[in-house]
């Protein structure tokens, strides 16, 4: 029998843990915006953080916890940098972290579970395109590509990413819906990391 990868793997989830899957990776990517708002000044992390405050109040009690998506959606792109204007690396994982979540919003707002998958995805090229950037800016085209293979940032992602789908392929059976405890278990995961998908430290 085949083995599954990392994304075939999110898509067997439930939906409702695929959407606990992309709040982690969305939590785990907001330094990096916080960061370059830091260095800049650009912007404003609050809507990130509320809309992520939101989704998993939302995520253990969806009946109760009443989130307009789409006006959180519209919140975040109105911080989104761009790479015009801002000559420095920080705008790339800045506008990544953006972009994951406003494709976790997208997901939800159309219950696509194809959008949460591509969270995911987002997450992995943006460490992708961090190293790029960075210590494999002046390589060859085929030492960039083994750069990106073997780096410990990429082994760390894949690796986050695959214990975090384990840890959902085996609560899920247990319950159809996430709970509160199960949510709290996620945020203190997140905390005990402690850093965010690039290493950029969450007390920074």
């Amino acid at each position: 029998m085949a083995v599954l990868n990392t994304f075939e793997r999110i898509r067997a989830l439930p939906f409702a843990y695929q959407t606990l899957l992309g709040l982690y990776l969305c939590e785990r990517m907001l330094p990096n915006y916080e960061l370059f708002h830091q260095v800049t000044g650009f912007g404003d992390p609050a809507p990130l953080r509320g809309a992520l405050n939101a989704l998993w109040d939302w995520s253990w009690q969806p009946s109760k916890a009443k989130v307009n998506v789409g006006r959180w959606q519209e919140k975040v792109d109105e911080v989104t940098p761009s790479e015009h204007g801002h000559d420095m690396l920080g705008v790339y994982p800045a506008m990544d972290a953006c972009t994951a979540l406003s494709t976790l919003l997208q997901g939800l707002l159309d219950k696509e579970s194809s959008y949460l998958v591509d969270v995911a995805k987002v997450s992995q090229a943006s460490v992708a395109k961090f190293l790029e950037l960075t210590e494999g800016a002046e390589l060859s085209a085929e030492a960039r590509q083994q750069l990106l293979r073997e780096h410990e940032l990429t082994q760390y992602e894949i690796d986050v990413q695959q214990a975090l789908v384990s840890y959902l392929e085996t609560v899920a059976p247990t319950a159809a819906q996430p709970s509160q405890t199960m949510v709290q278990q996620m945020r203190a995961m997140l905390a005990e990391e402690g850093c965010s998908n690039i290493g950029v430290s969450l007390a920074d």
